[in-house]
């Protein structure tokens, strides 16, 4: 990886068009990234998703949540999704997209219109549910691509878009490869 400076916010600004071009209802997987260990990173040609360990070998379960009352992994965040759009502008290069700390990245629009919490999107013979839980980003975030970049996905724009990505949770447990199709199945109602 190489060092890259941080685009400011005009720059992240400019590359919103873009952004919201992304497919609706049938996107595609564009990068797998499972988290074996705090601050690792393996890139995966594809992944099993399982309804009670999530992306299969990731560091999610054991990590916890500061989310839950008992520090539990919080069943409704088992999986991190970002657009694909998204990170390839704040990242700049496709080897710094693991940075973010998500495991799937999808070339489909996540907004919250499009994307409400309980919307199912299959993705390989698995299914997954867009969860409540909101995932703004930390940190680790700024340090890796710039407060602009974190103020950016929390702008109201940013927030509408998840431009940060959504929260999920396995609902069918399946195999992802890059290259799959994510379609938006279903809205459940909560």
């Amino acid at each position: 990886m190489t060092d890259v400076e941080h685009l400011t916010m005009e720059q992240l600004e400019a590359g919103l068009d873009a952004i919201r071009k992304s497919p609706p209802d049938h996107g595609v997987v564009k990068m797998i990234v499972r988290r074996p260990q705090s601050g690792a990173r393996e890139v995966l040609d594809e992944c099993q998703l399982d309804t009670v360990e999530g992306l299969v070998g990731d560091d999610w379960k054991a990590r916890g949540s500061v989310q839950t009352p008992d520090g539990k992994a919080h069943p409704d965040m088992q999986l991190t999704i970002m657009n694909s759009r998204a990170i390839a502008l704040i990242a700049q290069q496709k080897d710094r997209w693991p940075l973010a700390g998500d495991q799937l990245f999808v070339d489909l629009d996540l907004s919250l219109t499009n994307l409400p919490p309980g919307t199912q999107i299959t993705m390989g013979s698995a299914v997954i549910e867009i969860s409540a839980q909101p995932h703004t980003g930390c940190k680790k975030f700024v340090a890796r691509y710039g407060l602009d970049a974190m103020k950016f996905v929390n702008s109201e724009n940013g927030r509408q878009l998840n431009l940060r990505g959504v929260n999920a949770k396995v609902v069918q447990g399946g195999v992802v490869r890059v290259g799959d199709i994510a379609a938006k199945r279903a809205y459940k109602s909560q």
